[in-house]
């Protein structure tokens, strides 16, 4: 069974809503939505407080190459363009909605009809993935059409389809995967189009036995005049949807340090991604909701179709609310995600999952002395040094934190897992980043 060779953990799986179909979560009265919802530029407002939208109608317009508009979640009346906090507390510039009925743009196709067959070329499939606000939906969120466009002298031989979902919690991926399989593996064969690549890997683990079968099943006996692709089963072990990891895992290649997917041949797209581009191309529906899974110690662990903008809170509220003993919320996975402060946050792009813990769970343990037993090395899929780092870090050595490699940590947290000492490497590493990134922008402008 394929993996990737360097590193890795076993972690709990704890996929409490694997079995629990998606429901669609009520719109809200009033939805929030951000115009930096993707990395890069955060796009540029283009409505005003008391314009009416519809359901699809641009909200926001790219701002530049690595950029991607915004469309209303709703329709309704805009209550104001202001700053509002995200999860973290965070403020960025925000449109407010008023919700008043569902009304969708007239262009938009909302009936179930799968939709195979698509003469598009590969420059219309590219700017309609563009002008729909498709990013990548695993949680980079980096816009989907740079992705698709590779840099000058880089040319892309291979897609691969993460639908390794390795995160332990979250589901939502796997629940697209089983619901809309069809829809997805259309979507496959349009980024397949829009890259000009051979071969296809659709990559998923092997704890999904369900979602390998429908995949197969559905390609070999309905859509085999789709562009080749393989439906590859894979061993278990986080963090197999790395990009990087994934890469090796299926190909053998090994992206350099400091490099990009594309180096190797290599485009990686997410499941729930290739779902979004299927609806923009063949439905023209812009990125407006998404799959969220909601779950941990809540009373009923649940998968929901959102629409981008809706509080944090109604999603809770919709599995039973907080239990008394909550400790944290955190925004995505426990290995990946990040607590929230602000539970009024709005759903983005890149929410796939809101996991609740409880008071046991959530606390953080005693830190200890570093023995240098190396644990940490011995489970960093890059190949990195934990344990160096994070004093590195702590004295602010710039210089030697750049110089071993923390640019390349893909800030999966397996040295923090697996620390016996509980030191917490992830957050000294994030630190770390974050400064040394600092200094690398500054270099570049001078």
């Amino acid at each position: 069974m394929k993996t990737f060779p360097r590193g890795g953990v076993h972690p709990p799986e704890n996929k409490l809503s694997a079995g629990v179909p998606v429901e669609v979560l009520p719109v809200p009265g009033t939805v929030v939505v951000p115009l930096s919802q993707h990395l890069g530029a955060p796009a540029e407002a283009v409505v005003a407080k008391g314009d009416r939208v519809l359901v699809g109608q641009l909200l926001g317009k790219a701002a530049g190459f690595v950029s991607a508009p915004v469309h209303s979640p709703v329709s309704g009346t805009v209550a104001g363009v202001d700053m509002v906090a995200n999860g973290s507390g965070i403020k960025g510039l925000s449109v407010t909605i008023s919700v008043e009925g569902d009304e969708w743009m007239p262009q938009i196709d909302r009936t179930d009809r799968v939709g195979y067959d698509c003469q598009m070329s590969a420059e219309e499939i590219v700017k309609k993935i563009a002008d729909a606000g498709i990013v990548g939906m695993g949680g980079a969120t980096f816009p989907t059409s740079v992705k698709l466009t590779p840099p000058q002298g880089k040319k892309a031989e291979m897609l691969i389809i993460n639908g390794v979902e390795c995160e332990p919690f979250l589901t939502s991926d796997h629940r697209v995967m089983l619901e809309h399989t069809a829809e997805v593996l259309v979507g496959v064969g349009l980024l397949a189009r829009a890259l000009g690549v051979e071969k296809t890997f659709v990559g998923v683990e092997n704890n999904k036995p369900d979602a390998i079968d429908v995949l197969r099943k559905v390609y070999g006996n309905i859509l085999r005049e789709l562009p080749p692709m393989e439906i590859v089963p894979l061993k278990v072990k986080y963090p197999q949807g790395g990009e990087k990891q994934l890469i090796t895992a299926i190909t053998g290649r090994t992206v350099p340090s400091g490099g990009l997917p594309i180096d190797v041949g290599c485009v990686v797209q997410n499941v729930g991604t290739a779902f979004a581009v299927y609806e923009a191309v063949m439905k023209n529906k812009p990125l407006v909701e998404r799959v969220v899974t909601v779950t941990g110690a809540v009373e009923r662990p649940a998968n929901f179709l959102v629409r981008i903008g809706t509080p944090v809170s109604a999603l809770l509220d919709a599995v039973g609310g907080l239990p008394e003993d909550c400790g944290k919320v955190i925004g995505g996975g426990p290995m990946m995600g990040r607590a929230m402060s602000n539970l009024d946050a709005p759903v983005t792009k890149g929410t796939s999952g809101i996991l609740v813990l409880d008071r046991r769970t959530a606390v953080r343990c005693a830190e200890s002395d570093c023995i240098k037993c190396g644990k940490c090395l011995t489970v960093c899929p890059m190949g990195l040094e934990p344990y160096l780092l994070a004093p590195l870090v702590q004295k602010q050595r710039w210089d030697e934190v750049e110089t071993h490699r923390v640019m390349d940590c893909i800030e999966c947290g397996c040295c923090s897992y697996t620390c016996p000492a509980k030191i917490p490497l992830l957050d000294w590493i994030r630190l770390g980043k974050a400064e040394v990134g600092k200094i690398i922008r500054s270099r570049l402008n001078r």
